[in-house]
């Protein structure tokens, strides 16, 4: 067989979850090998054919952050990598397990028009290059791809040269190639019996713990839910692992700059913060003041995250539901062995008076604020409040569904007056800090888990750098709203520079019928300037959800919250 199906088959046996990617000549035999070929689960990954890479790769990274498989993009080499690295740099940037296959041009060939060094390339975007070295090790080349993108949580590019993938091998060299190994985990001696009796012992005589758990400590919550409860900690998440303490009633959603005010306060009055699998950057920390006056011990099973953005107390390599694990069994045992520290669980932090501060703060949706709409006037068609249409969109729409906010001014307004219904509900592709993300990674997210409603929380900026992925969501039937928070402007740099010049020509654009844009895809669509103008909603909801809800969003201009947050001294 050619190589470039070998290429392909080595993949789909190894356990690819979905491909997602734009094929062109130098990826299209592969890309054809792997869809037919049957993974572990007996049948071919499925395929989504994109408009644009980059939406083929960020489909594929939120893919992998619901499903913790490993996802594939397909890409055509050169111009075809390069569209693909924006998405690339935020699963790198995420950790994601994901493989991107792209074609490239023979060695020696740096006069073709496709030519560039993509090896450094993806390097500079801080991602894995692999490539096909020749016919001989194409083998072996393509499983430590895809081992590196699993067990390392990686992404990683297999570059694959156009004469490799012409040349042949024998059929027999892949038969022996088997799924890929799960993720082997940090030796748990990480947290050994005697740290996790130190650690016991610290949560035993704090007066104000919190357990913050993020990204890394998804496959930790029964653990975690045992251990707050045992130790009287109150839960927390950072934005990426928001949803994962939702039913417990001593959560208090996100910690950070999504926080409401009396949550963050609930935080910073804390004696004591143990962190699962959280980056401690400044947006979860707000800048390290919610890491202040207080002990901090951060378990992780990733080394190069202790330290990274602000100094701990302690740091301990461990993965967190082994963690949380030997935590519980710590405390049980030194309660057992010393009936004079109490018994459990303790009440710590979960007190009457902090149970109702928790209730009070727990949702944006209720926090009261001043409407800033304006009713329509001669010569004005009317405003809404980002956060009165929010709030009526949460109503409205069904709790079955997944959330992606992208970047903006308006980010907080669908990233927390949402609300989810678990962390495979929240998909948060902020990690790169680009705008335009949204959409395709709602799409992914929602090919990951079929029949959830999809929202996706844009700008109107955003918007017009990736609409050409509501062509995918029509093909595809996915049951998709995509809110446009629509301020004609680059609204953040509006807000930002508005206070010391009012030559603010170059963020600033002519009204756009975004509503007219959507139904030239085949999508439902309506502009909104009040609340009344969302009736048809209820429509779309009670339909069948095939076709994708764009609701154009006439919003009042005025500066978020999460500004205070966006721009510090070093952006």
């Amino acid at each position: 067989m050619k190589v470039s199906e070998a290429v392909g088959q080595i993949i789909a046996r190894m356990g690819a979850g979905h491909v997602f990617g734009v094929v062109g000549s130098g990826n299209f035999r592969a890309t054809n090998a792997l869809l037919a070929t049957a993974g572990p689960a007996g049948h071919p990954p499925r395929f989504t054919a994109t408009r644009h890479e980059m939406g083929a790769a960020c489909m594929a990274d939120a893919y992998g952050r619901v499903t913790g498989t490993f996802a594939v993009v397909t890409v055509h080499q050169g111009c075809g990598l390069s569209n693909a690295l924006t998405g690339l740099g935020e699963a790198a940037k995420a950790r994601t397990p994901l493989l991107v296959i792209s074609g490239d041009t023979p060695g020696g060939q740096f006069g073709s028009n496709f030519w560039i060094d993509q090896d450094k390339v993806i390097e500079g975007m801080g991602a894995v290059a692999e490539r096909l070295h020749s016919a001989n090790r194409a083998v072996e080349d393509t499983v430590r791809a895809v081992t590196r993108a699993l067990v390392d949580r990686r992404a990683v590019v297999l570059s694959m040269p156009l004469d490799i993938q012409e040349a042949e091998i024998s059929e027999a060299q892949i038969e022996q190639v088997q799924a890929a190994a799960p993720p082997v985990h940090p030796d748990p001696a990480g947290l050994n019996d005697q740290a996790a009796r130190e650690i016991a012992d610290t949560l035993l005589t704090s007066e104000r713990p919190v357990l913050l758990a993020g990204r890394g400590a998804h496959h930790a919550e029964e653990p975690l839910l045992r251990l707050g409860e045992l130790s009287g900690a109150l839960l927390t998440t950072s934005a990426a692992g928001r949803g994962l303490f939702v039913d417990d009633p001593w959560h208090t959603d996100v910690m950070g700059g999504f926080a409401t005010d009396g949550a963050a306060q609930l935080v910073a009055e804390a004696d004591l913060l143990v962190v699962f699998g959280a980056a401690l950057n400044r947006w979860t920390t707000r800048s390290g003041a919610l890491l202040a006056n207080k002990t901090v011990i951060q378990i992780d099973d990733t080394v190069s995250a202790f330290g990274l953005h602000y100094p701990v107390t302690r740091s301990v390599l461990s993965d967190t539901a082994l963690a949380a694990e030997a935590l519980c069994a710590a405390l049980e045992a030194q309660v057992a062995e010393h009936p004079q520290v109490g018994s459990l669980p303790r009440t710590g932090y979960r007190t009457e008076e902090v149970g109702r501060r928790l209730r009070d703060s727990l949702h944006w949706r209720d926090q009261p604020f001043e409407d800033r709409s304006e009713p329509a006037a001669e010569g004005h068609g009317g405003v809404i409040d980002p956060r009165m249409l929010t709030n009526a969109l949460d109503e409205m729409l069904p709790m079955d569904r997944v959330v992606a906010p992208d970047g903006g001014n308006f980010n907080a307004y669908p990233a927390m007056h949402f609300r989810v219904p678990d962390t495979r509900g929240y998909s948060v592709p902020l990690a790169f800090q680009s705008i335009g993300l949204a959409i395709s990674s709602v799409i992914g997210a929602a090919t990951a888990q079929p029949g959830r409603v999809a929202i996706a929380g844009v700008g109107d900026g955003g918007f017009m750098m990736s609409h050409v992925e509501l062509d995918t969501a029509v093909r595809e039937q996915l049951p998709l709203v995509v809110v446009v928070y629509n301020d004609d402007a680059y609204g953040a740099e509006v807000h930002h520079f508005e206070h010391e010049t009012d030559q603010l020509d170059t963020v600033v654009f002519p009204a756009t019928d975004i509503a007219a844009i959507a139904r030239g895809y085949g999508c439902e669509a309506l502009t909104v300037r009040s609340v009344e103008d969302l009736a048809p909603v209820a429509d779309w909801v009670a339909g069948p959800r095939t076709t994708p809800l764009v609701i154009d969003a006439k919003i009042a201009k005025f500066a978020s919250w999460v500004l205070a947050h966006t721009f510090g001294a070093d952006e």
